[in-house]
């Protein structure tokens, strides 16, 4: 019997669906995929849909209106690096730099939540 790659790695497994933190499990048995019914029951959806638009697997389906956001979270993210760049070209204050490391920190949002990693099932 061969160890499943995340047990006794320091990454917390997520739920396949929703990338919730799964909890915990013992050794005993398969891992959790999902961390409830509901999202194994979306997973199954869009596997079936993808499969019956003959998508590969691979493919990660997003509304206009998420990618939207994202675009424009990313872009107000270059847009604070750049500044931040050109703050430390002009020897700036402490207080200069407090405010452009609090800029930075609020154009993440919660990019922290975006999780884009293969499904497996």
């Amino acid at each position: 019997m061969t160890a499943s790659p995340n047990r006794g790695s320091e990454e917390p497994r997520r739920c396949g669906w929703c990338r919730r933190v799964l909890p915990s499990q013992g050794s005993v048995g398969r891992p959790r995929l999902y961390c409830g019914q509901a999202c194994r029951q979306r997973a199954y959806e869009q596997r079936s849909a993808t499969a019956k638009a003959g998508l590969p697997g691979d493919v990660v389906l997003v509304s206009r209106n998420e990618l939207d956001g994202l675009q424009d979270r990313l872009y107000q993210l270059r847009c604070a690096l750049e500044d931040a760049q050109t703050l430390l070209a002009e020897k700036p204050t402490k207080a200069e730099l407090e405010r452009q490391l609090a800029e930075l920190i609020r154009s993440t949002g919660r990019l922290d939540r975006l999780w884009v990693t293969e499904r497996s099932g």
